[in-house]
């Protein structure tokens, strides 16, 4: 006699899908939430530059301290979205690796 109890079963394709949609719905959340603090954070730092630069260049300069204050905001999103890609490459190939990792043992069973 085999025990059954220990052999896993597939999982159904409504349980499939039912983890793929949890799966997409924490995703899609994920990303709701990770703009909306990133809006109220670029607001800050709107805020934060606009009176740097009121307070270090004269009043009189406005193109000049528009041009200033549109180069530091490109230059910084240019900075932090750089540091977040290779952040975001770096865990997907981590992420990758440990799904083979996953496959390698479960071919061995």
């Amino acid at each position: 006699m085999t025990n059954e109890k220990n052999v896993p079963r597939k999982p159904s394709r409504k349980v499939k899908l039912a983890r793929e949609f949890r799966n997409q719905f924490i995703v899609t959340f994920s990303t709701l939430f990770t703009s909306a603090f990133a809006l109220v954070a670029a607001f800050a730092w709107n805020d934060l530059v606009k009176e740097a630069i009121e307070k270090y260049i004269s009043p009189g300069q406005t193109i000049i301290s528009r041009v200033v204050y549109a180069l530091l905001v490109t230059l910084l999103a240019v900075v932090v979205s750089f540091q977040f890609g290779k952040l975001a490459a770096f865990y997907k190939v981590e992420q990758e690796e440990e799904g083979e990792k996953d496959k390698k043992i479960q071919a061995r069973k």
